[in-house]
């Protein structure tokens, strides 16, 4: 099936206005009095008896508003224990717990791999040693391992893009860790897949012209580079099983599996198998009881109103987030609470 494209310029202008849209509409649902306000960039984190600042990751991502989410649940009840919740926008996981480590934030959104590569020292904090202070409150949702093709695509399985252009996203991701992962398991060299890189916010324009086979993310869902991709040309998702995976599940901890929501996104109407890590939210050990006591509760006491705040919330179980794909240990008013609900 052929594809036509009005140029390289009509789909970049058009994904910028979708991306516009999205991101208007999300914040107005999320935050109709307005956003929680931001800290400063270049603060460091206030005294926790005066605020807590999350750190969470771009605006345009998930992160951003779901440290708001969890923010507007603090505030909601400051009269009754006093602290402000700030959002900060940062890099995302590793740039959130490399100031949890320094005290730059007092909580951060993470994926799980590397919440647990950085309480074990390992990987991409191996130079920074074990960061055993590193404490669990909650998960939140998992972030799929997502392979977008177009659809008139031959690609259908993990195993048909073995010798495609694949964009693997770049080295130190967790995406591309995911994939070498698959490659490893698969027993494939490589060569066996053809790495061909999109540049970053031009993944439309790649995919939809034909210069790349298949686009590769880990993201929660909806995702605004996802959406994108359907409505900038035809293109759909790719179920992602069978023993590979359930290999690389068996033999890493941090990951889970996962479906994405059919429906979600033009074209793709049933729920896509597939696995990932999850969405963390992380403090230290020195954080008050008291405090994480009255944060988690603000979550969990109106958890009808938490979930409703982002799509991405939609399939979140309460007793299950006090144990999904957590490697640090709770902190110890996380786990005060938890045991009042009778979940640990």
């Amino acid at each position: 099936m052929a594809i036509e494209l009005n140029g390289r310029s009509a789909l970049i202008l058009g994904g910028a206005f979708l991306l516009g849209v999205v991101l208007t509409t999300v914040v107005a649902l999320l935050w109709p009095d307005g956003p929680p306000p931001p800290a400063s960039p270049t603060a460091r984190a206030a005294p926790v008896s005066d605020s807590i600042v999350i750190g969470t990751g771009g605006v345009t991502g998930v992160y951003y508003p779901a440290g708001g989410a969890i923010c507007r649940a603090v505030n909601d009840r400051r009269s009754e224990h006093g602290v402000r919740c700030t959002v900060e926008s940062t890099g995302g996981s590793q740039a959130n717990i490399s100031a949890l480590r320094v005290g730059d934030v007092h909580l951060g959104v993470a994926q799980s791999d590397w919440q647990f590569h950085a309480y074990n020292g390992t990987s991409a904090f191996a130079d920074d040693g074990k960061f055993d202070r590193l404490r669990s409150l909650f998960s939140l949702y998992t972030e799929p391992l997502t392979v977008v093709v177009r659809q008139d695509s031959a690609i259908n399985s993990l195993e048909d893009l073995r010798g495609a252009r694949v964009d693997l996203g770049r080295p130190g991701t967790t995406v591309r860790a995911m994939m070498e992962l698959l490659i490893s398991a698969l027993g494939w060299e490589a060569d066996d897949l053809v790495a061909a890189p999109a540049e970053r916010g031009e993944e439309v324009v790649a995919l939809c012209a034909g210069q790349v086979d298949a686009i590769v993310l880990a993201t929660g869902h909806p995702n605004g580079s996802v959406m994108g991709i359907t409505s900038g040309c035809e293109a759909r998702l790719v179920e992602i099983a069978g023993p590979a995976v359930d290999d690389v599940i068996a033999n890493n901890p941090y990951f889970t599996r996962s479906a994405i929501p059919g429906g979600l996104y033009p074209g793709n109407l049933d729920d896509v198998v597939t696995f990932g890590v999850g969405a963390t939210v992380l403090g230290v050990e020195s954080l008050p009881e008291d405090v994480v006591y009255d944060l988690v509760r603000s979550v969990f006491e109106d958890f009808g109103g938490f979930a409703g705040q982002h799509p991405a919330f939609g399939r979140l179980a309460p007793e299950e987030m006090t144990r999904a794909m957590l490697t640090a240990p709770l902190h110890p008013g996380a786990a005060r609470y938890y045991r009042e609900q009778g979940w640990l």
